[in-house]
């Protein structure tokens, strides 16, 4: 029996926004009003050129304006505008918003964000469980949404990027802090009927070609019934060749 393959997948593209004057030394949070730097937009911009190749059934972003802004310059000469979503929004650090790094590194809780994030309440504000949560939810009615063969950008944070990400490499949220989402970076990951493939992580150069699907072919449209052998859920046994 020929071995046919199955298009019925949903690719996530997450990007995290661009560098702000607070990106780094400051946790930002939900603080208002704060806009890309002019490193942030330059960012946003060559983002918005690596994704011009690709078709985008959907752009979707955290309703902050650094997010809004670099999905902004990703829809920009498209049809397709930005649709905002609160879920995919910054996580609630309460009484952390604001303040700098190198200060917050001295507090008891510090030590729990690291090594048992899934127990972790900022005080004020919200426990990093519940923002893995929104955000997966999320993710799935996108999907659902979207259907087979949709790809889409979603504009989100880091630390929300590292909870959807988790989620999809069956992580415990308390090793998410093993993962990186560097700014105006691209992770993609594409969603099958069995399990989710990580297909690229913290991304900031190259072409992306690849994470287009597959053209349909005609069998595509017909019955699955007898694709057991081979379909878009199966693990490439050895590694494979890759997507180009």
């Amino acid at each position: 029996m020929a071995r046919r393959t199955l298009c019925c997948v949903t690719t996530l593209l997450l990007a995290r926004h661009g560098l702000t004057h607070l990106t780094g030394p400051v946790l930002a949070g939900w603080t208002p009003e704060l806009p890309l730097s002019e490193a942030g937009r330059a960012q946003a911009k060559g983002l918005a050129e690596r994704l011009a190749p690709l078709r985008l059934d959907a752009i979707v972003s955290s309703p902050l304006d650094r997010c809004v802004e670099t999905a902004g310059a990703v829809a920009e000469g498209r049809q397709t505008e930005v649709a905002l979503d609160e879920r995919f929004g910054e996580c609630g650090y309460g009484d952390w918003t604001g303040r700098p790094i190198e200060e917050l590194a001295r507090e008891p809780l510090w030590r729990v964000v690291q090594a048992h994030p899934s127990a972790v309440v900022f005080p004020g504000g919200e426990a990093l469980a519940d923002v893995q949560h929104r955000a997966v939810a999320a993710v799935r009615e996108w999907n659902a949404r979207l259907g087979p063969r949709g790809v889409y950008l979603v504009c989100s944070h880091g630390d929300v990027i590292k909870a959807i990400v988790a989620d999809a490499l069956g992580l415990h949220l308390d090793q998410f802090q093993r993962i990186t989402a560097d700014p105006a970076s691209l992770t993609a990951i594409r969603y099958t009927p069995l399990r989710p493939f990580l297909l690229r992580l913290n991304d900031v150069g190259g072409d992306v070609s690849g994470l287009q699907p597959p053209k349909e072919s005609p069998e595509d449209s017909e019955s699955a019934e007898g694709a057991e052998n081979h379909t878009e859920s199966d693990a490439a046994v050895g590694g494979g060749a890759g997507t180009t």
